[in-house]
């Protein structure tokens, strides 16, 4: 059946070696983030083949997925107070920034005879997520234990998810150091303290995490091979994890650029067209933004080009390409992140798993 992702899950586990073993001569462990691919079980059970022990996802309906996974789990997001059973049940951990929130978690927790652990988040600049008044995130890290359902496990800060604000010296410093002073407030150690995502790897590899910061929280890095500061892939990995197969539903000769009134598309946006002449082999395949994202993903075969997407349709010109494609054949394309995100969300693409 198509459109459908093919998974090779042998990559994956190489992967994850690969960048566990760099992540270890750096003193950093590694939680595992599953929510790209929506915490299928099959996928994250290679975070684990890899060595692995601590799981990732922003939403509880993922972390229940993975229920009969054997690993620490994370809520990555912070909860929703409507869902704080939910994330008492199966959240392990979870990334807080409001006390109201911990309190109600906590309760839950404290019904299913659970301590939930809790990670208080710095906002250090990405303006997301986060305390940005220091001293208030000290008062709740001084707080947190005097909930019985809850303990006071660690410190984290998300960077270059929003504002695209980057990890350096200065701030990891800064959330060391906010680390040694919630240490002394709660009057214990810290088990985690947690340094960013893949955003951070690139600070890592030059020796600029300080002693203090021992865990990162990556899902690119893994599943793509590459780093997100600097866009560079890491040495020994794979890039081929998710391909996504398409087929093409009509073929036809074309002029490259449309003609009659250009209007805009939903987003407000004008659309442009490069001329590559009147006489263009076009390919509209069964796949569109409801199931992946055209701007992250780019053809196998590069003779092909990715001209644009509608909801349901997509665009392609194979003039150049050696093959001679016809109707009903598969389009190969290599996924990145945003496409296998939504390639696992819409239910409309098959996945299949290799290795």
């Amino acid at each position: 059946m198509y459109p459908r992702v093919v998974v090779r899950l042998d990559h994956l586990r190489e992967n994850v070696k690969v960048v566990r073993e760099l992540c270890e001569k750096n003193h950093i462990s590694i939680t595992g983030v599953t929510k790209v691919f929506r915490g299928d079980p099959k996928i994250a059970q290679c975070y684990l083949d890899g060595g692995l022990t601590m799981l990732g996802d922003s939403r509880t309906e993922n972390l229940e997925r993975m229920q009969s996974l054997s690993a620490e789990k994370w809520l990555i997001r912070p909860p929703m107070l409507s869902r704080a059973a939910e994330t008492a049940r199966y959240a392990d951990a979870a990334l807080h920034s409001e006390w109201q929130v911990i309190e109600a978690v906590a309760a839950e927790a404290e019904k299913l005879g659970k301590k939930h652990k809790v990670i208080l988040m710095a906002d250090l600049g990405d303006i997301r997520e986060g305390y940005v008044d220091y001293d208030e995130l000290l008062r709740v890290a001084a707080r947190v234990d005097t909930l019985p359902g809850a303990e006071l496990y660690g410190l984290g800060v998300n960077l270059t998810c929003f504002s695209f604000i980057q990890p350096d010296e200065e701030k990891m410093q800064l959330l060391a150091e906010l680390a040694r002073k919630a240490e002394e407030a709660a009057g214990h150690p810290l088990q985690v303290v947690s340094g960013g995502n893949s955003a951070t790897l690139d600070l890592m590899l030059r020796g600029g995490i300080p002693t203090g910061i021992n865990d990162l929280r990556l899902g690119e890095s893994l599943l793509f091979g590459k780093e997100r500061a600097k866009y560079q892939y890491l040495p020994g990995t794979h890039r081929d994890v998710f391909t996504l197969e398409c087929e093409i539903v009509e073929l036809k000769e074309k002029p490259s650029l449309p003609w009659g009134q250009v209007g805009v598309d939903s987003y407000g946006n004008k659309p442009t067209f490069c001329d590559r002449g009147q006489h263009r082999k076009k390919a509209v395949c069964a796949l569109g933004r409801q199931d992946f994202d055209a701007e992250t993903c780019t053809p196998l075969d590069p003779g092909v080009i990715i001209l644009g997407a509608s909801s349901d349709h997509l665009m392609l010109d194979v003039t150049d390409s050696e093959k001679e494609y016809r109707v009903g054949d598969i389009v190969q394309l290599q996924l990145g992140y945003f496409s296998t995100m939504r390639a696992f969300t819409s239910e409309y693409v098959e996945k299949v798993y290799l290795g």
